[in-house]
């Protein structure tokens, strides 16, 4: 739990922290986190959060220990105004390679999944699309990232429309299988 004006945690005052234990390892972009926050009459506040997939929850009351004074909420809001620009580039920044990071783990995924179906030549401008986005992703060109993640992105689209043909086919065939046996 954090307080304070600016983009990034690092830069705002810690209240307390917990953690969301005994949810199995899932992939990137896979776990789905409700949070809700309370704050009751007496400047308690409660937060709770829960994975909505497996249903695991976890709570925290965050009761106040000292307050800030007028000085330091003031130079709080001051800071947020100083380092506003630098702060939204910085967050945008972390939000391009987190996206990056999910196509690259999808494409890893597909790839495995698709080896039957991936000619070499395909597979190849796949793994350079790779390779340059992972390069840039280490980087701080924001914009040169959000090209090569929508650049990998095309390149394995006609993997994803073959991918999602298969199981649509599969899907189809299974349901016939299960009509066939329930009529039998």
């Amino acid at each position: 739990m954090l307080q304070g004006e600016r983009e990034l945690a690092k830069d705002n005052r810690s209240l307390a922290r917990f953690d969301l234990a005994g949810i199995e390892p899932m992939p990137g972009g896979m776990p789905k986190i409700e949070v809700t926050f309370l704050i009751d009459a007496n400047g308690i506040l409660q937060v709770q959060a829960r994975e909505l997939r497996t249903g695991k929850a976890a709570s925290i009351e965050v009761k106040p220990t000292y307050g800030l004074t007028e000085g330091q909420v003031e130079q709080m809001v001051e800071d947020s105004f100083t380092h506003a620009e630098a702060d939204v580039e910085a967050r945008l920044l972390i939000e391009t390679q987190t996206e990056a990071d999910t196509v690259l783990n999808h494409v890893e995924r597909a790839l495995r999944q698709a080896r039957d179906i991936v000619g070499a030549e395909e597979r190849a401008a796949i793994e350079a699309a790779r390779a340059a986005l992972r390069t840039a992703r280490a980087g701080t060109d924001r914009d040169q990232i959000r090209e090569l993640t929508t650049a990998l992105n095309q390149v394995t689209a006609p993997l994803a429309d073959r991918l999602m043909e298969s199981a649509i086919k599969d899907a189809v065939t299974s349901k016939r299988a299960d009509r066939l046996l329930e009529n039998s």
